[in-house]
């Protein structure tokens, strides 16, 4: 998750014909072996087992069996290739919002989906996303909520900063915050027990001299914290104030 890529780096005219399908043309004859679509899951498989640095054409051409080379007829390389990669990621797929969850209910759903494409996809959290190259799945993700969300009292440009809030603020940093902390150990060679008993001594020490009063009387389970429960209660405490304010409105 070290990846400095970002959307939009390679040709964003190709990446949009790619995204939309406007240069395919029906052909005759068998269909080819070889697919956009393949080339992408390739790729994304490759990103989700060993993270985003791993993807290259030769690498994805090797997973498929096919000549590198042969790639580059489909999408011209590894820039517009992410591009494709994040929007598929993004397909909303079955998600469905029963009216009767509401609009709160819908961004409910919408976060814990968030949370967990980034928990499938961690590769993800090292993209740049500054200028999004928006895809068809992008779109239909984005008006499905927009329609479960209608009927908060919110203005279009409020509604979008929502979204904004709980995708690009809350949920991709409380996922970043796990994916590091769960992959510490692997990243620096050093385990969680070996981190904390080389603090101990210090550590305690500072408890027992009377400067931190507050942090001495902390109780034990204060920092024993599950990811997915500390995203939770995050989630509530945002779509808290949220509600209020939305029931001023109404």
């Amino acid at each position: 998750m070290t990846s400095t890529d970002h959307t939009g780096g390679g040709d964003l005219a190709r990446s949009l014909e790619l995204l939309w399908g406007m240069d395919r043309k029906p052909a005759r004859g068998p269909k080819p072996a070889l697919t956009l679509d393949r080339i992408v899951t390739a790729a994304i498989a490759v990103a989700d087992a060993e993270g985003l640095d791993a993807v290259s054409m030769r690498r994805v051409a090797t997973e498929i069996g096919s000549g590198t080379m042969s790639l580059y007829r489909y999408v011209p390389g590894k820039a517009e290739l992410l591009d494709l990669m994040v929007d598929k990621v993004n397909a909303p797929g079955d998600a469905e919002f029963p009216p009767e969850l509401g609009w709160r209910g819908a961004l409910e759903q919408v976060a814990r989906g968030i949370w967990q494409m980034y928990n499938r996809h961690p590769w993800l959290l090292g993209v740049d996303q500054a200028r999004p190259v928006l895809g068809p799945n992008s779109l239909e993700a984005l008006e499905l909520t927009l329609a479960a969300i209608g009927d908060a009292a919110l203005s279009d440009r409020e509604k979008m900063t929502v979204l904004s809030i709980i995708d690009g603020g809350y949920v991709s940093g409380m996922a970043r915050t796990h994916f590091n902390t769960v992959h510490a150990a692997q990243r620096t060679g050093v385990s969680d027990e070996q981190f904390w008993a080389a603090q101990a001594p210090l550590l305690n020490a500072a408890m027992t001299s009377g400067r931190y009063p507050r942090l001495a009387a902390l109780t034990e389970d204060s920092f024993t914290q599950d990811g997915e429960a500390v995203f939770e209660f995050g989630l509530r405490l945002l779509l808290d104030g949220l509600e209020t304010f939305v029931d001023r409105r109404s």
